[in-house]
Parts: C-alpha cells; structure tokens; sequence
C-alpha cells in the first residue's frame, strides 16, 4: 500500500470504540490529540498506552514510540488497537483543574511544525506546573511555611559590630561615628577582611530588600526574591496561539547574560565526624571502585559568616548503584521513601550527595592522583548538571520570593585528591541560573569537563524542526587586555559560571548523633559486606543463651541499623519512632520504654532464633596488599554453606 493513502484504525477504550484516519507515514506521537479528542477530560495523556490486544499484549506508552511511524509497525485498513490510561486525581470530589489543563494543552493548540508536543518531551527535570514559576503568590510572608532556621534568622539585624578606633574617633564610650558604627552583614569590606568570598543568603536579602523596599517612600511591599525563568510563558495575555503556533515580546524569555553568583544558599558544610567520610572511602579503598551517597543532617547558624548557614552532616546513605573505576551508576532507589522517614523520625532531612573521584597514585604510600586543580577543572559539567537535578528536587522554601520558592539548600560534595597527594573534600552548590538552564533544557554536558555546551533549536532526528526555544546566552570575561567583555556562549563557555563554593570541615570534637557505626553500610554485598540479622543479634549483644537487649541502648544509634529495621517493618509507627528518639538522645529511661513494648520482644524472638554463635575457634584472615584491607579465608564461606539445602 502507498504510504500517501490513507488508512482507517479502530480504537477502543474502557469508554467505548471509535474511529480515526491516519495516514502511514505519520509517527505514533501525531495521534495524540486526535486520542483525546475521544476521551474523558480527565483522562492523563503521559499514562495513554496502545495494545495490540485487550489483555495480554504488547503495551507500550505513547510517548515512547517517538519516531516510529505507523507503517513500520505493519498495521493495515481496518486493524485495531486497544487504548490504555489513568485518570488524574481528584481534588474534593472535582478533577484537578491545573492537571486538567496541563493535559490538554497537548491538543491541537499546541503543536511545533504541525506536531503535537508530548508532555515527555524537553523535560529533562521534573518541573513544576508551567504556569506556577511565573504565577505570583499575594502576599507570600503570611503564607509560605519556610524553616524555623530562616524564621531566626529573618528577626536578626545582622550586624557587624566594630570596636571605637582608637585614632580616628573623637567621641567618648558611648558614642559613635563612621569608624566604629556597625557595618551592614553584606559589606563588602568585611568579607575581603575575612576572605569570604560569597555572600550568605540572608545577607543578600537584606542587600536586595533594602533597594526594593524603602520605608521612606511608604509604597506598598515587594517581594524582593525572584527566581529566574528562561522557558516561553504560557497562558500569554497577548491572546495569541501558544507556543510554537505564536510568540510574542511578553511570553519570551529574555537574553541570558551568565555571571558568577554573588551570593551562596549555604556556606558551609560541617561533617560530623571524621568516621563518615572514611567508612564511605573504605569502599574505594576495597574495590578502587568510586561511590556515591546522599547525606543527611540538619541546618544550623553559621557564625563565622554573617547571618550565614551550615548542614551539618550526621549520616550517609549509599543507595543501590554500579560503580566503575572512573564513575558510577545509580539504579533504582525503591526505599527512597523509606529512608527519608527514618531520617524525619530522627529529626534529619536530606542535606545533599557524596560522590567519589579517587585514582591511587601507585606510590604505594596511600597518596592519590591530583586530577582537580586550577589548570584543569573543580566540577565538570556533567557534575553541574546532575548538581542542578537534585537541587531542582529539593527547591526552598522562603516568604521573600514573589513565588513562594528560591534556590535550594541541597550541596554537593566531592571527593578527590589534592595537590599533595592526600584525599581531600570539596563542597559546591549549583547556581540558580544553572538550575532553570538545566529546567529549560538549555545547556547540556560536554565531553570536555571544563565547558558547557548551549543546545541548539532543533531536534537530533535531523528533521531540522525546532524543538525548543533557546533564548541568546552571553557571558562576560576579562580578556588579555584587562578589560571586561562579552562573549556568546555558543557553542560552549566556561563552566565556572554555573556553581558556587562552599567550606567544609569537621568540629573540634566528635558529637555526632549516630556514635555506633560498626553496623554494615547498605548495598555493598560486591565487596562481601551484607546486612543480616545475624549481625542485628551479634550489634545487640544478643545470643542463644542471652535474650535482654537492654544493652542495646548505644548500639542502635546507627542510621544504617535504624533503615534496617525499618525494612524488616516488626515494629509499630509509635515503636519505630520512639527507637529512632532514643537512638538520637540516648535516653536511658526511653531505652527502657522500647525495651518493653511488643514490637521490641517480637524482633528479640526473631533474634534468638538467628543470633551469632561462638565459632568453635578463631576464623582465619588474609592480608591484601593491593586492596589493603583484611579479607576472610575461603574456609570461612565454607562454614556458612555447611548448614545449606537444595530440598
């Protein structure tokens, strides 16, 4: 059959049959917004699926069948397919109206080149509605819930106080004059005394709120926050189609010109104890494999910053991954969930995420490979990038932004060697304008760590159709002479302007929450390490002639236990949340409380029956020099398969 002729396909839903005429060289994607046409309103486009069978078939999203046309899948005049969707939510009783309209903005309105647009398509981070960063809240301090942190910090002044010069004031004790008067927390000459090289949050909001808003002038307040937005607006009042169809001065975003951020969302990021940072490079240090985790902690006044901001990191979490010598792969977090509810209980949120960039440097001395230093690269692109995701994830929340919402908190740390040789942290936050790029889908990773590529208007099938919109990107240098110019970003520029530093350290004294760290760390059966209950019974001190756990009151200050336990789901909510406030106040008196609840017996009975036996004598260890570290004999594996049976 000619592909000009055109052919008729039967659809049927849960709703009834209908009819369409298609012609065969169309794409799958074409069908969109005829499909909806013939379906409920409240039906979601991004769940519509085809079947070649009402039950039992191949089912396959819509979305996903971007760029296969309808002849390759050999159908024929007449053939039918079988439709597949979810409904949206509903909102006291009624479909949700912002859903409602998301999923039909898809129809014919919105088409680029006679194409209707998948909502799968450009997205690469998971945004909010499109008409929520550019819709202002009234009056957003009476509101948004931000943190009690920001909520103190708003009722400081923030002043830097100055002792009397003792050669330029003329006053006496009680008085004061330009040399001694308090300086504002975003003085410039402050923070070059002090080498901070960043502006704190809260400091740049008192910078910007004092040029906004003027008491003097008794206007009405502004918000003074607002976050960039570099997408087309949608719901124009220009009354023209959307875009692609129409596009006008008010709905386009503006020229983008790059510069290096003034101000940091947090200043510093506070480890709690050493130990953290090497048990998660013992892995390294085993398999010479790299890692990543996310941390988790809680945010507190920074002094030595004006009105400044540290996460203090109290636990690490390494998710299910795949890790090679020169990266790693994160698969499927299924109990994501899971552990950021073990972490509330305890008081904690997500603060961040961890990765490894380590290369022995095959001295024999323990010194690694210096990859990242000032004539090559801090943070490649690739690694803004996926910075940017998860800030984008995890957005603050703040009653000084016109929507509600700026920047985020979440920091990125990496670790790496240094010019001496010696492992060593380093701490970033992606910009904000690196955030909406990433949103926007305006720039992408290149092979080159140091720069950042622009994306280009048109597609990668080569149709040369526009895709996206990409507004003018510039960026502004010194070059040789000393001057200040600027430069198109395209095709590439300098990476360095899309992140931020931050400061680490440790405190002078260990005080961290979680003190028992012997517990094994998740996911790490590749180097032998597992999570068993064996090794519950033998961390609580629990055996087949000893069933009190009440010894256990240290023991289970350890987050990677508490996740554990929360897996095996013995205990009750209220049980699950009182053993994680005990293992965060080490309370002996609740200690005693968990003891004797219910839950607490039955996960003792399930212990007694798997708890650790004395060996009959001491297990053998090899030592290996390569992989420095202390390995099990091949008898040991032996004992443990002894027991086991096919039948």
């Amino acid at each position: 059959m000619s592909s000009s002729k055109h052919i008729l396909l039967r659809f049927e839903s849960k709703n009834g049959q209908f009819r369409l005429t298609v012609d065969p060289a169309d794409q799958f994607p074409t069908l969109l917004s005829k499909i909806l046409d013939n379906l409920p309103s409240n039906a979601d486009s991004r769940t519509l699926t085809l079947s070649n069978k009402a039950h039992g078939g191949e089912d396959r999203l819509l979305s996903s069948l971007k760029g296969v046309a309808i002849d390759r899948v050999g159908l024929k005049h007449g053939d039918k397919l079988f439709i597949k969707y979810k409904e949206q939510p509903q909102i006291n009783g009624n479909s949700a109206v912002a859903t409602a309209s998301a999923s039909q903005s898809y129809n014919s309105s919105n088409r680029l080149n006679g194409v209707p647009i998948l909502p799968t398509e450009d997205l690469p981070v998971a945004p909010l509605p499109q008409s929520s960063p550019t819709a202002t809240i009234r009056n957003p301090w009476e509101i948004v819930q931000q943190s009690a942190l920001d909520d103190r910090l708003d009722k400081r002044d923030g002043k830097i106080p100055r002792p009397r010069d003792q050669k330029m004031c003329r006053h006496g004790p009680k008085g004061m004059c330009d040399y001694c008067m308090p300086l504002e927390p975003y003085s410039q000459q402050y923070l070059e005394e002090k080498k901070i090289k960043h502006l704190s949050f809260h400091s740049y909001l008192r910078k910007i709120n004092s040029a906004t808003n003027k008491p003097e002038l008794k206007s009405s307040y502004m918000p003074p926050l607002s976050e960039p937005y570099y997408r087309v607006k949608s719901n124009c009042p220009s009354g023209h189609p959307q875009w692609p169809d129409g596009i006008c001065t008010k709905c386009q975003p503006s020229a983008i010109t790059l510069q290096p951020q003034p101000f940091r969302m947090v200043d510093h990021v506070e480890f709690a104890s050493p130990t953290l940072i090497d048990s998660f490079i013992n892995f390294w240090r085993l398999s010479g494999a790299q890692r990543i985790g996310y941390l988790y902690g809680h945010y507190e006044e920074y002094t030595p910053v004006p009105l400044g901001i540290k996460a203090i990191v109290e636990a690490i979490y390494e998710p299910p991954q795949i890790d090679e010598i020169d990266g790693c792969t994160e698969g499927e977090w299924e109990n994501e969930i899971d552990v950021d509810e073990v972490a509330r209980l305890c008081g904690l949120q997500k603060v961040g995420v961890i990765f490894t960039d380590l290369i022995d440097a095959g001295a024999g001395n323990g010194t690694v490979v210096c990859k990242r230093h000032i004539d090559s690269y801090y943070l490649s692109s690739l690694e803004v990038v996926f910075s940017a995701r998860l800030q984008a994830r995890n957005p603050k929340a703040t009653k000084w932004s016109d929507t509600g919402r700026f920047g985020s908190n979440f920091v990125t740390c990496v670790v790496s060697g240094d010019e001496n040789g010696g492992i060593a942290i380093s701490a970033f936050q992606a910009s904000n304008s690196a955030v909406e790029m990433v949103r926007a889908d305006i720039i992408e990773p290149s092979a080159d760590p140091t720069v950042m590529l622009v994306q280009s208007d048109e597609g990668q099938d080569g149709s040369g159709k526009r895709t996206r919109y990409i507004p003018e990107v510039f960026y502004r240098r010194i070059n040789e002479y000393g001057a200040s110019v600027q430069e198109n970003a395209r095709p590439n520029f300098p990476v360095e302007y899309l992140y931020v530093t931050l400061t680490h350290g440790f405190p002078n004294e260990a005080a961290g929450i979680f003190n028992a760290s012997d517990f094994p760390i998740e996911n790490r059966e590749v180097i032998g390490e597992g999570q068993e209950l064996r090794t519950i019974a033998k961390k609580l001190g629990i055996s087949g002639s000893k069933t009190n756990g009440e010894d256990g009151v240290e023991s289970i200050a350890d987050f990677h236990l508490l996740c554990f336990l929360h897996g095996m789901g013995v205990l009750s909510k209220e049980e699950e949340s009182l053993l994680c406030h005990v293992a965060r106040s080490h309370d002996i008196a609740e200690g005693f409380q968990l003891f004797n609840t219910p839950g607490w017996a039955t996960l003792l009975a399930i212990l007694q029956e798997s708890g650790e036996r004395p060996s009959k004598r001491p297990l053998p260890a090899v030592f290996n020099g390569d992989r420095q570290g202390y390995f099990d004999s091949s008898e040991q594996l032996a004992k443990r398969f002894k027991g086991a049976s096919l039948r």
